[in-house]
């Protein structure tokens, strides 16, 4: 890794190091390689290349090195090529940022409540960095300037006095997060053992993975409900009141969370790793794939509808308030 550093510093004369992240991603790129020969070493592909802790060896710890190795390794080589060519890469970093905090979130503390928190050793506090290095990493980030759309204020306030019924794309999208908002309530519940026959029929028939006592559903859905499901309603008013000029870049951030999210607890219901009693019924793959699949792209979407279309978001002006006033 040294000498890749210093190679590519002295062949690109040192103009890439005046980003700092640039470092960043060539060091995170290194370990999702190393990530990804975990997994595929964990899973028989290869043999003899790596061996990892007890908790990487879970179907959730093979998923994230999965997801780590492949997304997360496309995306520093997608920044890396950004910056080599002058181009903005802060969505595709924004992106990254809610995946790796999202993952690192569920897998530290999967690690420490779970069945292999006694497992815990030195080489535990390797993911250090993973913790604090994305605090600083997202602070530069969001202070890189944003992508000015081009647009005059008559389409902006034009854009903004507009009402839902007006806006179809944004009606559907308000419908598909109240029903995520809905089943993220449901399941919170159902880790929570809320002794309501749904909830007790939906752990045992339909889930059986968030009763796994490696407890990374468990933490998953309890992020999802004390975390995700108040940024589901404040998406939901973001999509009603024009001018929350905050949420194309949180949208960024909340789509790379719940894709690396629904990625690993989809792979890992599934994965041979599971214990039997845990893992998805066959009699209901299609159902569970469909309701995780619907739900990882909510958020897809409302991120692709924030960056076509940035009118309703942007700073709502006083003329366009005033504008507002005589439409209604």
């Amino acid at each position: 890794l040294a000498v890749l550093l210093a190679f590519t510093y002295f062949a690109s004369a040192g103009s890439y190091f005046q980003d700092p992240l640039f470092c960043v991603f060539v060091l995170f790129s290194f370990v999702s390689a190393i990530d990804l020969i975990i997994s595929l070493e964990e899973d028989g592909f290869i043999s003899g290349f790596a061996e990892g802790e007890p908790y990487l060896r879970t179907a959730h710890g093979i998923m994230i090195c999965y997801w780590d190795g492949i997304v997360h390794y496309g995306l520093y080589l997608a920044m890396i090529t950004a910056m080599s060519q002058r181009k903005s890469y802060r969505s595709l970093g924004l992106f990254w940022l809610g995946s790796l905090v999202m993952s690192i979130l569920v897998f530290l503390l999967g690690n420490l409540i779970g069945k292999y928190s006694s497992d815990i050793n030195a080489a535990f506090l390797l993911n250090l960095p993973y913790v604090l290095i994305p605090v600083w990493a997202g602070r530069r980030l969001f202070q890189q300037p944003r992508a000015v759309p081009c647009l005059t204020a008559e389409q902006t306030e034009r854009e903004q006095r507009r009402w839902l019924h007006q806006r179809p794309h944004d009606l559907v999208l308000v419908l598909v997060l109240l029903l995520m908002a809905s089943f993220t309530f449901f399941r919170g519940m159902v880790v929570l053992d809320c002794p309501a026959d749904s909830c007790f029929e939906y752990i045992y028939q339909h889930e059986p993975y968030l009763r796994d006592p490696v407890a990374y559903p468990k933490v998953q859905m309890l992020i999802y409900l004390f975390y995700v499901l108040p940024f589901l309603c404040l998406c939901i008013y973001a999509l009603l009141r024009p001018g929350c000029s905050w949420l194309p870049d949180w949208s960024l951030v909340f789509a790379g969370a719940i894709a690396q999210a629904q990625f690993s607890h989809l792979g890992s219901s599934l994965h041979s790793r599971t214990p039997f009693p845990y893992q998805t019924p066959e009699d209901v793959w299609w159902s569970f794939l469909i309701t995780n699949v619907f739900y990882a792209l909510g958020p897809q979407l409302l991120a692709l509808r924030c960056l076509h279309s940035p009118a309703f978001f942007l700073p709502v002006t006083s003329s366009s308030l005033q504008g507002g006033k005589k439409h209604q």
